[in-house]
């Protein structure tokens, strides 16, 4: 029987021949019990590619955002014949890579304040062009602190301006490297240290926060995107067709924490699959504001399973937690499932 890519933002007639297999997440990719062929693998699957973030580093087991990082920077890098510059927004990804006088990258990297990483993106990528090296590619990313909250200004303005810039948002929903508290990419009902569960509505408050996917959408920049540590061909997919564009693009990438969420090391790629198969997290890409493709849900899950697996709401589960609480995250996630269209009908 012949399957299909489930991916529609990674469409098989790209890849002569890719209609007849169907992939599977594992460290090569394989079908079945087969290797697929070299043109069909990831770039981390190549043992000869160029590693941007190298051995060294001081992450937590189980990070996200240094899978992210790394699975992002290597796709930008091989897509740019390795003339890439980027620019590090203060947070968890510059601490863990660059304890001084060390560091893990192993390409041009400068480190910014937590807020303006988009506008000295912006400087370099002016540098670069007046000395006549537009072939010279300028990448800006930091955490959700540095980009929802911290650095949005900055960002808005990159992105009025159109700067030739990619900012890659790796999403870990608090701010990690300060405390774990919370940001504006913090889920409702989560505990952070600033949101602890205690009172009559226990956790972060419902009704706050930004999805700053449909904001840089609203700026009609050339492209945006949301990617998964959880599906690597989609990230490096996305990672690859932003780089094609020049302009501003924005890449918002989710990367679960095992030591913010309370999570084990293990599942943070099954927590993050979780995250997309609920709905909570909705995987597209859109051009110049309009969403061009969205990644469907094979199998969904309730939002429960993916709860479950994190401390940050223990407090759900608890006796006399109230039941509403989870009915309401299931709602936010159906309803992102319609906005999206992420299952189709005739299939459910």
């Amino acid at each position: 029987m012949t399957t299909h890519l489930p991916n529609p933002s990674f469409p098989a007639t790209e890849i002569p021949g890719s209609e007849d297999y169907q992939f599977y997440q594992v460290g090569t990719f394989a079908v079945g019990n087969r290797l697929v062929e070299e043109k069909l693998k990831s770039e981390q699957a190549d043992t000869e590619r160029f590693n941007s973030l190298t051995s060294g580093h001081r992450a937590c087991q189980g990070c996200g955002e240094a899978l992210g990082a790394r699975y992002a920077l290597d796709a930008a890098v091989a897509a740019a014949d390795k003339k890439v510059i980027a620019v590090n927004a203060t947070g968890c990804l510059e601490v863990f890579s660059t304890p001084y006088p060390e560091t893990s990258w192993n390409l041009p990297w400068l480190h910014s304040l937590f807020g303006n990483a988009a506008a000295v993106a912006t400087g370099v990528q002016a540098a670069m062009r007046a000395k006549g090296r537009e072939d010279v590619r300028v990448i800006a990313q930091g955490g959700d602190g540095g980009t929802v909250d911290i650095g949005f200004g900055p960002l808005s303005g990159m992105f009025e301006r159109n700067d030739d810039v990619l900012y890659i948002c790796y999403d870990n929903e608090a701010y990690m490297n300060t405390g774990v508290q919370r940001s504006g990419a913090t889920p409702p009902a989560a505990r952070t240290a600033t949101t602890q569960p205690v009172g009559p509505r226990p956790g972060n408050e419902f009704g706050q926060g930004k999805f700053l996917p449909q904001i840089a959408m609203a700026h009609n920049i050339p492209y945006v995107a949301t990617a998964s540590v959880s599906n690597l061909h989609d990230l490096e997919y996305k990672v690859q067709r932003a780089m094609e564009f020049r302009g501003a693009r924005y890449l918002h990438v989710f990367v679960p924490c095992p030591l913010g969420w309370g999570s084990a090391s293990k599942d943070t790629i099954k927590i993050a699959r979780l995250a997309t198969q609920t709905g909570l997290f909705p995987i597209f890409e859109a051009e110049y504001g309009e969403i061009t493709s969205v990644t469907k849900i094979r199998r969904q899950e309730p939002v429960e399973n993916y709860l479950k697996l994190q401390r940050r709401f223990a407090h759900l589960f608890k006796k006399n937690a109230d039941p509403s609480v989870i009915e309401r995250l299931q709602q936010h996630a159906d309803r992102n499932i319609r906005r999206y269209n992420l299952i189709d009908k005739e299939e459910n």
